[in-house]
């Protein structure tokens, strides 16, 4: 049987990419062959310098997505096959891999490289959208949803029903939980909380204040640290710097100044990361779907970052969590999280199998 898989993802963020990866791994997991696709990075200079342009504003002005994110709805530049360019070597590569099952996991790439697809490979393949977002609202694109793709599927109902309202067929539609990386389905055991605490030397008797970053080093972590100064009680602060080495090597200079623990943190790995939101008295960061996510998993109070503007589709996020949180804490001065922090924290839990078994046995019947 032909179980040959190709993903389709875009390096816009860092949520896509992520589920990208981690279908990738749980596919070859049961025997599946994976290939993780970009051709908005890979096929045009002209598509990688938007997707470049996306990551600038998101990691300097987040508030102008709401101009470029309704220009993109609007300009539609990757809905009609015709008007895409540089898709001829990129075709023949995919033939060449001969995908059983399409899957993308980005909005604008379901309409015009679907009929390209189709164009190329006849209809030897299924195509199925696998979207991320959380919650409907105003960032939940219309290029999500295409009723001629075979499915579409989401991690909540909230998704799901979102793209109902937007015309996809409800025999296509449906909810298969998360998606995500395998350490966040399963605790991890002792020795190994034990072993990175060591390595580390984090403290298991003192609180952890977690601050995220995104994929593109977006953070505000100079200003959390220097606002923790006021708080009084005991606490260490782990603080994810990822790809961001500026703002990794400025917290360990600032560290030798500071009477609290930092622990400052290039890119780490999946059970690293869950261990760290699992133990976490909090999460401060963007309210981007693959981290909260991640949160809403791992079951972590959030305070999110607000400042310099939300991204449109980052409203989805918190409206997700307004339906399932008593209350939502959003913060438009990081100096500020001070003042929070003698107040309970909301965090909401979603329970899960320990995989993603729902969305992989629906792949594997597609492939059947």
């Amino acid at each position: 049987m032909n179980k040959n898989l190709l993903i389709l993802s875009s390096s816009t963020g860092g949520g896509h990419n992520m589920r990208a990866n981690a279908l990738k791994h749980w596919w070859q997991n049961i025997g599946g062959n994976a290939i993780v696709s970009q051709p908005l990075e890979t096929t045009s200079s002209l598509y990688k310098f938007g997707s470049n342009f996306y990551n600038f504003i998101q990691r300097y002005y987040p508030a102008i997505h709401l101009f470029y994110f309704h220009f993109l709805e609007i300009a539609s530049f990757h809905r009609n096959k015709r008007t895409i360019i540089g898709a001829g070597p990129w075709l023949k590569e995919i033939k060449d891999f001969n995908p059983k099952l399409v899957l993308s996991v980005h909005a604008h790439l379901n309409h015009g490289y679907l009929d390209l697809l189709r164009d190329e490979l006849g209809d030897f393949f299924k195509f199925v959208i696998y979207c991320g977002e959380l919650a409907d609202g105003n960032g939940f694109s219309r290029h999500w949803v295409n009723p001629r793709a075979d499915y579409f599927l989401g991690p909540f109902d909230e998704t799901c029903k979102a793209a109902k309202i937007r015309n996809m067929p409800i025999s296509k539609t449906l909810t298969v939980g998360p998606l995500l990386r395998k350490a966040f389905y399963r605790k991890s055991g002792e020795d190994f909380k034990n072993t990175i605490f060591n390595k580390f030397k984090i403290s298991s008797d003192i609180p952890i204040f977690l601050l995220g970053t995104g994929a593109n080093g977006v953070n505000r972590h100079i200003d959390v640290l220097n606002s923790l100064k006021n708080h009084y009680e005991k606490f260490q602060v782990i603080a994810l710097c990822g790809s961001n080495l500026k703002i990794f090597t400025k917290i360990q200079e600032m560290k030798k100044n500071l009477k609290f623990n930092v622990i400052p943190l290039k890119t780490i790995g999946d059970k690293e990361m869950a261990l760290f939101l699992r133990e976490a008295k909090f999460l401060f960061a963007r309210p981007g779907a693959g981290t909260t996510t991640e949160a809403l998993i791992c079951g972590t109070p959030m305070i999110f970052d607000v400042s310099r503007g939300i991204m449109p589709q980052e409203f989805n996020n918190l409206n997700f969590w307004k339906l399932y949180s008593s209350e939502i804490l959003c913060l438009k001065e990081p100096k500020n999280i001070f003042k929070f922090l003698g107040k309970p924290i909301p965090k909401i839990k979603i329970n899960t199998s320990s995989s993603p078994k729902v969305l992989l046995d629906h792949l594997e019947l597609i492939c059947s």
